[in-house]
């Protein structure tokens, strides 16, 4: 087979795919992400509060298309949607990464990992621009978090975190896809202080609606 009907056919299944596909923000047929779903993954900033007073940047709220997004980056593999989604979350990110200041991804579990194949925070770190220190990192096992109400959540990740080495007073920004209750946030923010590492603030994708406001 020559190289042009290779491409020709290679163009033929992506055009099968596309046909065959249906908007990750609202089903509709034919597409992969819609005009008006890609419009409604423009960043809207909203600041909340994790119990432990760490204040978070969120790009989205985790409703309408944005949350049927983050659902099928996160379960279905279709990291395609972590360059539009991480569009919005450079519009938190990169303003507070001034000099020296690292972004630093939530930790991903390895039974998360393994499943999905990536660490979801760090992609949309990279698909924003920027790049991901992996400063902390999981001590133990905890469970899912989407299985816990918001009290078991705190004690679910308690001292579950640790830092990878001393941070010597650097300046890190935590970074999460989805801030519900920001318990994991607090965790991740104690392990690095402890380490000596200087936690300037906090950034997600997206927050719940039920996440309280800063104010």
């Amino acid at each position: 087979m020559g190289i042009a009907t290779r491409i020709d056919a290679l163009v033929a299944e992506m055009g099968a795919l596309l046909l065959a596909g249906t908007c990750a923000g609202c089903a509709r047929p034919g597409t992969l992400l819609c005009d008006p779903c890609r419009s409604a993954l423009a960043p809207a900033p909203r600041a909340v509060r994790t119990p432990g007073g760490l204040r978070v940047e969120a790009a989205l709220e985790l409703a309408g298309p944005a949350a049927a997004c983050v659902r099928r980056l996160k379960g279905q593999g279709q990291t395609f949607l972590a360059r539009p989604l991480g569009a919005a979350l450079a519009a938190v990110l990169i303003p507070v990464l001034v000099p020296e200041t690292r972004a630093v991804p939530v930790p991903t579990s390895r039974a998360a990992f393994r499943r999905r194949g990536y660490r979801v925070p760090e992609l949309l770190i990279r698909r924003a621009g920027a790049v991901p220190h992996r400063a902390v990192t999981l001590t133990r096992t905890v469970r899912d978090q989407r299985e816990l109400p918001a009290a078991a959540r705190v004690e679910n990740v308690r001292g579950a975190m640790g830092a990878r080495a001393s941070g010597h007073g650097a300046p890190v920004v935590l970074v999460d896809d989805v801030v519900t209750t920001g318990a994991t946030l607090d965790e991740a923010a104690r392990a690095l202080a402890a380490a000596g590492f200087e936690v300037v603030g906090a950034v997600a994708l997206a927050a719940t609606p039920m996440t309280g406001g800063s104010g």
